[in-house]
């Protein structure tokens, strides 16, 4: 499987996707089509938390009351399966492979992963 969430209107996740040659995954935009439960749990695995794959930056999350803001592994995989901002991106399956987010060590797995353009 070779899947690649991500948000067409960031910036971020275009300039990172630019470079890549996407001829054979498909890319999914988390505002039209947010992550499966199935494609959720199986990067659990192997990141070994739903923590590792939330986004702590989303405004979304600034926004919740304190009593409302996610403490167990379970709470992040609740919002991150309610609202699309919460998922850490971009987020790709490559194989057996899951790379999540933005930071420089995500970007060269990534690129180290799939063809340059």
């Amino acid at each position: 499987m070779r899947r690649i969430y991500h948000l067409s209107t960031c910036d971020t996740c275009r300039k990172i996707l630019s470079t890549l040659d996407l001829s054979d995954v498909e890319l999914i935009n988390i505002r039209e089509q947010n992550i499966t439960k199935e494609d959720l749990d199986f990067m659990k695995k192997q990141t070994k938390s739903y923590e590792a794959l939330f986004n702590k930056r989303a405004q979304k999350l600034k926004e919740l009351p304190e009593n409302k803001k996610p403490v167990k592994d379970a709470d992040f995989k609740k919002l991150i399966l309610k609202e699309y901002t919460f998922l850490k991106r971009p987020a790709a399956i490559i194989d057996n492979q899951v790379i999540v987010g933005n930071d420089p060590k995500s970007v060269q797995a990534l690129q180290a992963a799939l063809p340059l353009k």
